[in-house]
């Protein structure tokens, strides 16, 4: 019977799942290795069936119904006698009462390891494929993995390497290595019933039985019927170029705006003008006056010169009555300071949806509500609660925080970090992250796309918009809302709950997304993805001046899938002619602080053109000043025979030797694209992050720290990896 007759026959019957033989039927329709086993119906018949099929054998209750046969005895395994056969058949048939249609043989298959594999349909995602540890302990243990339907074969054998128990794919207390082309073709087999027969909702297949000739088989297996979990559509998609429009304002008005300092209808101005913005600014607000020496008007309508973008500030329940004044002043985008909307519960949500609905009539775009605002520093507008001002760049920040999108733009205006463009993003009533996302695909100026998410409109659209944009930029998230905890802190501040987080990393890792860990990582990887060549592969060549980081560096590349390359005969004996006798001999390399920056440079460049050398991380080399700055200073203070200007004079030549030292790495890595990637010495208020150098391709990265450099280039490769398998 095929598995189109198969279902139609089962949803006829009203029946929510399929028999387990009829499960296996379906799967072995989609080449999934499924055990060989006899249906029986009567109980009489049993016997003969199992000495035709050869003791031991494994009896099991057949029924739709039975759809946790080990919980309720109904499974009896390593059947060896007729005996035994016979008192197993009477306990099963009493067990399952009148939801027993018959019985399941089977032989008795041997195996130490057992795995497990399923379908299922995400809310947000749509179909999705589990692999991981089975048996009893699948649930206990969570050794899972998830990936996204459609699956091809590449993708289904990274999914089997992520399995924690990697060992019990390989040789195995002697066993046979697991047969990974069967574990591919279940893999794939399931993407295809996902795909292809939509009256399926779920498939478990536990075990996949490993036998100890390497031999992959589903067991057991249990498929259920029924209505998908169907995304619905809460927002349309919006144009790109009206989100372009947006962060290009010729004119702003402040809707809102306010004397006191204190108000965010006093922020957002003050920090627009002071930050230089060459556009037309009007400031509105029903009571007229005058603020700051200007003219205040008391509706936009009044203003006589067009109006590209409104910055409104006023309370919540006053926002849909203005709606009829912009659409009458033409006003086609929409700032949306104001707090009071969906985050606040029902009431707030209903509100919020009335004034979607009646801007969207009014064919205006809002950005927010809730936000903490936007910056495009391209053309100096900094429009934001908190008045920092980033230099203009190429990486663009959407955050779901507005607190947590302006500490990152503060920590990139100090580090030296480029701003393409800023948003905080809000409730998201009409913009989205899925809107973002497809704009970033368009806008060319945007080489590093920064995201904090909390959570998603759109898991699938999300999925394939990110995952075009990822072949030709980065795409860097961190996702609050990780843990229980945290999951219920995001829906009580964007009010809406986080997808399941298991598949909304499986969809992130699908689509080449970098996922950062804490907030500090997703300015030091854009830093580094925006500034270095990807390295081509993951071995690494450690600089420093000391022994001791090279030892917690090495720990920390291993711990992080990169490899500490052993330098080559060769190697060594050039760098013999160019260190004292006592240098390390092995990589690590420690300089046994030589400090001639020509020495350096020329290690560097023996390194870079190693062909087993992919990336170069330099520790204690930059960041001396600091240090040597600290030893002056005391030295003056008891030494009368050295004065300020001999300082200061000491302190101009380390500069000019660090700026040296960077100017002709950033050169020999636009020779050799290859990353090389430093570490302070030590900090102080004048170091950054990012060097610029002028005329150069690349750009100088050195990190205070060498954990926060190792993480870098490690999520560097995983993206160069990423991108290599998406190109093929």
């Amino acid at each position: 019977m095929n598995p189109a007759t198969i279902i139609e026959k089962a949803m006829k019957e009203g029946r929510a799942a399929l028999t387990e033989a009829e499960a296996k039927q379906v799967l072995k329709n989609h080449n999934i290795p499924v055990v060989t086993e006899v249906i029986i119906n009567n109980i009489e018949d049993i016997e003969s069936s199992a000495r035709e099929m050869g003791y031991p054998v494994v009896l099991k209750g057949l029924g739709s119904k039975l759809t946790h046969k080990t919980e309720k005895g109904l499974v009896k395994l390593n059947i060896k006698t007729p005996e035994d056969l016979q008192a197993a058949a009477v306990y099963i048939k009493g067990a399952a009462g009148t939801d027993l249609e018959g019985f399941l043989l089977q032989p008795m298959l041997e195996g130490k390891r057992e795995f497990v594999a399923g379908l299922f349909f995400d809310a947000q995602f749509g179909p999705a494929i589990m692999f991981g540890l089975g048996g009893i302990f699948t649930e206990v243990i969570g050794d899972v993995v998830f990936r996204l339907a459609p699956l091809d074969e590449r993708e289904a054998r990274l999914m089997i390497q992520e399995v924690h128990a990697q060992k019990l794919l390989g040789n195995f207390r002697g066993e046979k290595a697991t047969d990974m082309d069967a574990l591919v073709k279940v893999l794939v087999g399931l993407s295809e019933i996902a795909m292809t027969i939509p009256e399926i909702k779920e498939i478990d297949i536990n075990p996949l039985l490993v036998s100890a000739d390497g031999k992959v088989t589903a067991v057991d297996a249990l498929i259920v019927l029924g209505e998908r979990a169907l995304h619905k559509v809460t927002h349309l998609p919006v144009d790109p170029q009206a989100i372009y429009n947006l962060f290009y304002p010729k004119s702003i008005a402040f809707i809102g705006a306010s004397a006191e300092i204190s108000k965010w209808g006093q922020f957002m101005y003050s920090g627009v003008i002071a930050g230089n913005y060459q556009g037309n600014t009007y400031l509105v607000n029903s009571k007229g006056g005058e603020i700051i020496g200007r003219h205040v008007y008391k509706s936009v309508t009044e203003i006589p010169d067009p109006v590209d973008l409104a910055v409104i500030t006023i309370p919540a329940n006053r926002v849909i009555q203005i709606i009829g004044e912009l659409k009458q002043k033409a006003i086609k985008y929409v700032l949306l300071i104001s707090s009071g909307f969906g985050e606040t519960g029902p009431e707030g949500k209903a509100l919020e949806q009335e004034m979607i609905k009646r801007a969207s009539e009014a064919g205006i775009l809002i950005l927010g509500p809730n936000t903490m605002g936007i910056c495009n520093p391209h053309i100096s507008l900094y429009c934001t609660g908190t008045h920092v001002q980033p230099k203009a760049g190429d990486t663009t920040l959407v955050a779901q925080s507005g607190n947590l999108g302006t500490q990152l733009l503060a920590f990139a205006e100090k580090e030296g970090i480029g701003i393409r463009a800023f948003s905080g993003s809000g409730n998201e009533s009409m913009i989205t992250i899925e809107d973002y996302m497809e704009g970033f695909e368009v806008d060319d100026m945007t080489k590093t796309v920064v995201m904090y998410i909390e959570s998603i409109k759109n898991g699938r659209r999300f999925f394939e918009s990110a995952k075009r944009v990822g072949r030709k930029k980065p795409v860097i998230i961190l996702k609050g809302g990780r843990t229980q905890a945290g999951a219920s802190a995001a829906a009580s501040h964007t009010g809406a709950m986080a997808s399941n987080v298991k598949v909304f990393e499986a969809a992130c890792k699908q689509a080449g997304v970098i996922q950062a860990e804490q907030p500090m990582d997703l300015l030091d990887l854009s830093a580094a993805f925006s500034s270095l060549p990807l390295p081509t592969g993951n071995r690494i060549a450690i600089l420093t001046l000391g022994g001791g980081w090279g030892v917690v560096a090495s720990d920390l590349c291993t711990e992080n899938n990169l490899v500490v390359q052993p330098l080559s005969e060769r190697i060594i004996e050039k760098f013999n002619l160019l260190l004292p006798s006592f240098w390390s001999h092995a990589n690590p390399v420690d300089l046994v602080a030589e400090m001639r920056t020509d020495v350096h440079m020329e290690i560097v460049d023996e390194l870079l053109k190693w062909e087993e050398c992919d990336a170069i991380i330099h520790m204690g080399i930059i960041g001396r000043k600091t240090t040597i700055k600290s030893v002056l200073e005391s030295t003056i203070a008891i030494d009368k025979s050295y004065d300020k200007k001999f300082m200061e004079d000491s302190l101009e030549i380390l500069q000019v030797y660090e700026k040296q030292l960077v100017e002709k790495t950033v050169t020999v890595m636009g020779k050799y694209h290859k990353p090389i990637i430093g570490v302070y010495l030590l900090t102080d208020e004048t170091t950054r992050t990012v060097i610029e150098i002028a005329g150069q391709e690349y750009k100088g990265i050195v990190f205070p720290s060498p954990e926060r450099a190792v993480k870098a280039l490690a999520k560097m490769y995983q993206y160069s990896q990423w991108l290599k398998g998406a190109k093929e």
